[in-house]
């Protein structure tokens, strides 16, 4: 396992260590503007050494399968990695946020001999594709990024036919393998883990709703083999137009909540005629209640976030689908939201999400180095570049082939353990929170190694 994570520093350490930092001197030629864009922001000074605890010390974890890092002689052939971000365009902000960030991991892990050239896609696939161009006629050795879906799919064709490796941003399962990897997370494992938690919690009858939508599709199909996988069953499975504006009538047919209400309307009206003390009391009973009858499940995963995830959350808790009868089930996207536990709704829930210590760790020197916090994405954006890095300070050269970039043991990184398979994705490890009125609460810790992620 080599750590990629910033106060990560540079050495290869196992998961059970603390991080090493090791400074570099900025170096003017670390970061090359290979287009006519807005020029980059002047280089960091590296974030002050953190303390370690004395009881941990860092040692190198020899790993089977790649070179360990090592202090590069200058006068060796350098790491040429391009990084192609949408720096102009409708996600400017979002790209020059992502570039901000690989600057940060370029200076606090890469040595004189790694060289980054930053390309703008202008958010768009034929941009992609003019800036992959002149990435590789620059001799880059490996492309990080881009972003989008679409432009990852443009650019494939050129990085395969020169043989350099892709490691893009993109969580689309389509655009990976044949030599493009995705950083991305997938739906699939965040599913797994959420589920896989949920049954062994003992929830066993599962209902989704999701939006109907491709990342819909690919969350029901991932729910319907987690839940057969363990042994559960998946009760209801729905979907909403993503666009609608009003989900009331959605909601209220998902919750059956018509036959539960006609229920209860009609046990009160037979109390009523009866007319007796027993019935009156019963009915003083039943004035507390909206429905009769249990949800015919126990569990509802919601693949939903921000606003649209509050709504729903909601409205499921007036149609009477909430807690204790019924656990809300969410993915990582619900780490996008913050104060979760403002929504009545949502306190109790569990969702899969990354390890927060170390991004909380990164977001603290991000905004110490550029004045604002990172959006959740800069993140791909500092690991992708330190993995590149790391792998380019090998003691024969750069090596991005593909055994050293699909390593079994994997890399740690901002976002937890992952490793990139030979299929293309990103396999990683996800903790399980529990959303609390006043943040989250841990349920389980994410694996620490993907030996006890298979075991």
């Amino acid at each position: 396992m080599v750590s990629l994570a910033g106060a990560a520093g540079c050495v290869p350490v196992s998961v059970e260590e603390r991080p090493q930092f090791r400074k570099f001197e900025a170096v003017a030629e670390k970061v090359v503007t290979a287009l006519s864009k807005p020029p980059l922001k002047p280089p960091l000074k590296p974030p002050p050494k953190p303390t370690l605890e004395p009881a941990q010390k860092p040692k190198p974890a020899p790993r089977r399968g790649i070179s360990q890092p090592q202090k590069f002689d200058a006068s060796a052939v350098a790491a040429r990695v391009a990084i192609l971000l949408p720096l102009s365009g409708p996600s400017a902000t979002l790209g020059r946020a992502m570039l901000d960030a690989a600057q940060l991991s370029l200076f606090e892990i890469a040595d004189r001999a790694f060289v980054l050239m930053p390309f703008d896609t202008g958010g768009a696939p034929d941009g992609a594709r003019r800036a992959a161009a002149v990435a590789l006629k620059a001799r880059a050795q490996l492309i990080l990024g881009p972003l989008h879906a679409t432009s990852v799919r443009a650019v494939a064709p050129l990085a395969r036919a020169a043989n350099v490796p892709v490691v893009a941003f993109s969580n689309s399962r389509e655009v990976a393998g044949d030599g493009v990897y995705i950083l991305g997370f997938v739906p699939r494992q965040q599913v797994n883990a959420v589920i896989g938690y949920a049954v062994s919690a003992g929830l066993s009858r599962f209902a989704v709703l999701a939006p109907d939508d491709d990342y819909g599709l690919s969350v029901m199909a991932a729910a319907r083999g987690a839940i057969a996988a363990g042994g559960g069953v998946l009760v209801r499975a729905s979907y909403y137009d993503p666009a609608a504006k009003d989900l009331t009538e959605t909601v209220k047919g998902f919750a059956n909540y018509a036959v539960r209400r006609g229920v209860l309307v009609a046990q009160r009206r037979v109390l009523e005629e009866k007319g007796d003390e027993v019935s009156r009391r019963a009915l003083r009973r039943l004035e507390r209640l909206e429905t009769i009858g249990d949800a015919p499940f126990d569990a509802v995963l919601l693949p939903e976030s921000g606003e649209r995830l509050r709504t729903l959350s909601s409205l499921l808790s007036y149609f009477d689908i909430d807690r204790p009868a019924v656990r809300l089930l969410g993915l990582r996207s619900w780490d996008l939201i913050g104060n979760l536990g403002s929504e009545p709704a949502l306190i109790g829930a569990w969702y899969a999400g990354s390890p927060t210590a170390e991004r909380e760790r990164f977001t603290a020197r991000f905004k110490k180095a550029f004045g604002r916090p990172p959006p959740r994405l800069a993140t791909l954006a500092y690991d992708g570049t330190a993995l590149a890095a790391i792998l380019g300070q090998g003691k024969d050269g750069p090596d991005y082939s593909p055994g050293a970039l699909t390593v079994s043991g994997g890399f740690l990184g901002v976002d937890g353990i992952f490793r990139l398979r030979a299929d293309g994705i990103a396999e990683r490890a996800f903790a399980i929170h529990e959303v609390a009125r006043d943040g989250t609460i841990a349920r389980r810790p994410a694996p620490q190694s993907f030996t006890s992620l298979t075991n």
